[in-house]
């Protein structure tokens, strides 16, 4: 009898009051660049909040880290337009798309209406700088910025980031309390964390646990180009508590709280945070360009096991396995190879693909990173000079088309074409995050037969449609056992 697992569900911490919803080194590279804030932070000296006072035995109690880190949690209260959901059935909304059927709704069942979400940031320099997450704000028409001490201000967004989740913001303020950065890479397994936040509109809430597992992918970000690698923690974090801080025993941010593991949306045991290593160079982007630069390595990789060792004939269960390459991409050019297995980025040793992703997303186009790997059993070193994430999908490889729209085909065999009438096509047989989730409704299972028009009969002829195309595609097939033809568009 197969094992009945439980479901669980990742949730965003944001809608509080939404109507009802909702120790390792650091690298030379790192040492190397001091981030803005950090110079912020060191200029304008650390400020104890009220009271606070260090214990006579480091660890006896949580006094002097909660009294350090609760003056810079922020109350964010953010006020969003939503236009009502039509209960239309998912089968005529694709059949005929949302605006046919506005037309026979009432004015009033189209009104946009006013939710507004509760949730929390971190004051990281005294002249007014707020992390939080890019969830909590995004799409928002206001934000009010509530302050430890009940004063409150408007704030303006400097920049968001979907790929990591992270958001910038700004109130016009001075001499204010501000949580100073720690080191998330020194942060292991077992060492004792505090959460601060807002969970259910309880302002400057302070929880305690430990580091539970680090560079954690919890597959809750769309974003083509998402980064997770998180700290998971056994800190009690809920609804609220979204851009609230995790910090260590001394009062220092080492993340930023981002989700939960749960199977109702209450806490139940995991919550998750962004190491404030990837923090502090997505925020410094932000406020000096309006967006992250990504630097980028030009790989597709899966993680290496037991499996792959025996099959490749090398004697390693960890590592990142190179699969594919792209053909101008940085990592081709500086020589390294299919199936080189990645051991280490710098000095970081690198056992999975979410440690990968983590370090180079630290880094920007035109930095130089040390890439050290197993090549038949043999250890090297490289130096990649990082490229720019190119954001156009026609000169990668197959494999990378897939990743990027996030969906797995096969083939339709004969009795299946037989079986459907057709003379060919290819059937979605999963979708993962990409943009065929975030931008359509398609669902597993459905038989693609043309690409803006052009019929395909099997994968290549799919992936070669794609490639030959910009700026969007659209998608033609239909649903097994469901009558009518169905189109989705994707824009690339």
């Amino acid at each position: 009898m197969k094992n009945i697992l439980p479901v669980i569900f990742i949730f965003c911490l944001f809608f509080q009051n939404c109507t009802g919803q909702d120790k390792k080194p650091v690298s030379e590279a790192q040492n190397d660049r001091i981030s803005t804030f950090e110079e912020k932070q060191k200029s304008a000296g650390k400020k104890p909040g009220p009271g606070a006072v260090r214990p006579l035995i480091s660890g006896s109690n949580f006094r002097y880290a909660a009294s350090l880190a609760t003056p810079g949690v922020v109350h964010i209260k953010a006020i969003f337009s939503v236009q009502p959901d039509m209960d239309i059935p998912e089968i005529f909304r694709d059949l005929f798309g949302d605006d046919f059927w506005r037309n026979y709704l009432s004015p009033d069942s189209q009104t946009p209406q006013k939710q507004m979400g509760s949730a929390s940031g971190v004051i990281v320099s005294d002249d007014g700088y707020i992390v939080t997450n890019n969830h909590v704000v995004n799409d928002s028409e206001s934000i009010e910025i509530v302050l430890y001490d009940q004063r409150s201000y408007p704030a303006k967004i400097i920049g968001t980031d979907p790929t990591t989740d992270l958001a910038l913001l700004k109130i016009e303020e001075k001499d204010l309390n501000f949580i100073q950065f720690g080191n998330s890479d020194s942060l292991e397994v077992g060492d004792i964390v505090l959460a601060v936040g807002n969970p259910f509109n309880l302002a400057s809430t302070v929880t305690a646990g430990i580091v539970s597992a680090k560079a954690r992918n919890i597959n809750i970000l769309t974003d083509r180009w998402a980064v997770e690698s998180y700290i998971q923690t056994d800190a009690a974090v809920n609804r609220g508590n979204s851009g609230g801080a995790l910090v260590d025993i001394s009062g220092k941010l080492v993340g930023i709280n981002a989700a939960i593991a749960s199977p109702n949306g209450a806490y139940a045991g995991y919550s998750f945070a962004i190491p404030i290593e990837m923090v502090k160079k997505t925020i410094d982007d932000l406020l000096k360009y309006g967006k992250v630069l990504h630097g980028y390595l030009g790989i597709s990789i899966s993680d290496m096991n037991g499996e792959k060792a025996k099959a490749m004939g090398v004697n390693l269960t960890t590592g990142v396995v190179v699969d594919d390459l792209e053909q101008n991409g940085a990592a081709r050019l500086s020589g390294i190879r299919v199936k080189d297995v990645i051991i280490a980025i710098d000095e970081h040793k690198v056992d999975n693909v979410t440690q990968l992703r983590e370090i180079i997303a630290r880094h920007r186009p035109g930095e130089k990173v040390k890439v050290k790997f197993n090549r038949a059993d043999k250890e090297m070193i490289l130096e990649v000079v990082l490229k720019p994430v190119d954001e156009q999908i026609s000169s990668v490889s197959a494999n990378k088309i897939l990743d990027v729209l996030g969906i797995e085909i096969e083939n339709l065999g004969p009795s299946e074409k037989e079986k459907f009438k057709v003379r060919g096509g290819v059937i979605v047989v999963r979708i993962n995050r990409g943009k065929i989730a975030s931008q359509t409704r398609m669902r597993e299972g459905f038989v693609i037969t043309r690409v803006n028009n052009n019929a395909v009969n099997q994968s290549d002829d799919f992936i070669r449609e794609i490639q030959s195309k910009t700026g969007g595609v659209m998608l033609e097939g239909f649903y097994p056992g469901i009558s009518g033809t169905y189109y989705y568009a994707v824009g690339l």
